[in-house]
């Protein structure tokens, strides 16, 4: 007999013993999540539980001079989320050059009142996912709400998903540029986000590649960035009034995808205290006093908690979003991924 969604997460709640983990694949989870769930799952979750889960900074362990080894666990305190969890992640950039994704990862979950091991699932589409959903989460409290063109800079494995996950939020945006190094792979990315997006919710899309970065980036309402840059690429001088600036890819101090004159015209807004110790864009800045800590506006859960009504003020106004990732993320997904695959496998 199959094992009920609680036995599952309660496995003391069979007398016949705990049941096996599970894999939750990269098909089947394709299949069990959406970027709009997502948003709208963290959306709730993050104000009432973030708070139980404890998460330590992560490892980061340098395993070869281009390559490195990540451990972000997480644990909650929470009956409505007894989970432990933990993602392994490797990072290797040059991973392009075999068209591999760059960054690789499993989680795992575990029960917290027993410890018994629940699943593993493909945490690189997992991370993809969350990591959209975050900024599209931010875009949504701090974009304006008018916002019609979308840059993206970056064609890697993450800039698809951020481009969907922006369009969910952002209802009116009718122009999608794509900037990448390689105009080959922005091109490729064009060709198929006009395949995969138009006539999305009935909607009429425009997709470009650009090669002039600086163009873009004066057009851009929404500027999302998924590199691995350790030179800016967005210039400061180049934003619009009302932009909002979206930084998804450094997550050392020596990486960086805008200059200084960008967190200086931008209120600025993180999703975790660690962005201020792990981004280079802000690590440089604090340390070249460009800015100070406290001009740090909020995070992710002060802005859906609106706390102090921190987000956009104006249409005029700049706003900056720098995510480097965190547990709680991680775990709050993995949650959703693995009961949601229980709900539809009938357990």
């Amino acid at each position: 007999m199959a094992a009920t969604k609680q036995e599952q997460v309660n496995p003391s709640a069979t007398a016949a013993g705990p049941p096996p983990p599970i894999f939750i694949s990269t098909a089947t989870l394709h299949s069990i999540i959406t970027h709009e769930s997502l948003i709208r799952h963290l959306q709730s979750a993050l104000p009432s539980l973030s708070a139980a889960v404890q998460s330590p900074l992560r490892h980061a362990h340098q395993t070869s001079a281009a390559s490195s080894f990540l451990l972000m666990p997480s644990w909650s305190t929470s009956p409505s989320l007894p989970y432990i969890g933990t993602k392994l992640v490797t990072h290797h950039p040059n991973n392009s050059a075999l068209n591999l994704p760059g960054v690789q990862a499993i989680f795992v979950l575990f029960n917290s009142l027993t410890g018994q091991p629940l699943a593993s699932m493909d945490a690189t589409a997992l991370t993809l996912y969350r990591t959209a959903a975050v900024s599209a989460l931010a875009s949504l409290y701090l974009s304006r709400e008018n916002s019609e063109t979308l840059v993206m800079i970056g064609a890697g494995s993450l800039a698809p998903h951020l481009i969907k996950a922006h369009l969910s939020v952002r209802p009116n945006i009718k122009l999608v540029v794509v900037w990448n190094r390689t105009p080959e792979k922005s091109k490729t990315l064009v060709e198929q986000l006009r395949k995969e997006c138009n006539g999305l919710e009935g909607r009429r899309l425009s997709f470009e590649s650009s090669v002039c970065l600086e163009e873009a980036v004066q057009g851009g309402d929404i500027i999302s960035c998924a590199t691995n840059s350790e030179v800016p690429l967005v210039n400061g001088a180049d934003l619009k009034a009302g932009a909002h600036l979206d930084l998804v890819g450094s997550f050392t101090p020596s990486m960086r995808e805008c200059d200084d004159e960008a967190v200086r015209r931008g209120r600025v807004f993180v999703d975790n205290e660690a962005a201020v110790a792990e981004a280079g864009e802000l690590v440089g800045a604090l340390e070249r006093e460009v800015m100070r800590e406290s001009e740090i506006v909020g995070d992710l859960v002060e802005l859906i908690k609106g706390v102090k009504k921190i987000g956009r003020r104006s249409l005029e106004e700049i706003t900056v979003f720098k995510s480097v990732g965190s547990a709680v993320v991680d775990l709050l997904s993995a949650q959703m991924v693995y009961e949601s695959f229980l709900d539809k496998s009938g357990n």
